[in-house]
């Protein structure tokens, strides 16, 4: 009769007295135990380049909720306000994750466009600001993507931040793709909204 346990041929979790033994270990490096299979200077490197697209975005999704006129100004600006209230909530979630990692979320508006993956397009029409917006978005949602890959197993904890923040980028480029649709851009790429003056 076969038996329906088989013993593992290694034990899944380490001996107890083993784990507390390296918890004790190196406690300076907070969340960094030995564990961590990640190259962090790369993760580090890449989470400040991910911050760095979200403030972009940041600022960008907030000119535009200022500067939206036309008759779907309001709606459009609300959208872009909500927008750019959850890149602030990437932001600062990803800045978490990188002092979690032992390093230093990088804030400096000096190369912050060239750290960015994302531009920073103003756009003159209402039109303009949502093309920009979901290129962006989908310039976002490549570069999440290809971070998660990059990731797999070797950092868990910052592969599902990713993956949370490129779920939420992915409702973001449905959004405008929906908005163009909507205030009349066809395939021709051509709105109906006119220009700020």
């Amino acid at each position: 009769m076969p038996n329906d346990n088989p013993v593992p041929q290694q034990p899944f979790l380490s001996d107890i007295k083993e784990l507390r033994r390296r918890a004790r270990e190196h406690i300076e490096k907070g969340a960094v135990t030995e564990a961590y299979k990640g190259d962090r200077p790369t993760v580090i490197r890449l989470l400040n380049e991910a911050l760095a697209t979200e403030l972009v975005c940041v600022l960008r999704y907030k000119r535009h909720h200022y500067m939206a006129t036309g008759i779907h100004a309001q709606a459009v600006a609300e959208e872009f306000l909500e927008h750019a209230n959850e890149e602030q909530d990437h932001a600062d979630r990803i800045a978490a994750r990188i002092t979690q990692l032992d390093g230093e979320p990088n804030f400096s508006p000096e190369g912050l466009a060239t750290r960015s993956h994302s531009e920073y397009v103003e756009g003159t029409t209402l039109i303009d600001m949502i093309r920009e917006d979901l290129v962006a978005e989908r310039i976002a949602i490549d570069s999440y993507s290809e971070m998660v890959r990059y990731l797999a197993d070797s950092d868990p904890t910052t592969r599902r931040l990713l993956e949370s923040v490129l779920a939420v980028e992915e409702e973001h480029a449905e959004d405008m793709k929906t908005l163009l649709e909507s205030i009349g851009e066809g395939k021709d790429g051509k709105g109906k909204e006119g220009r700020r003056g």
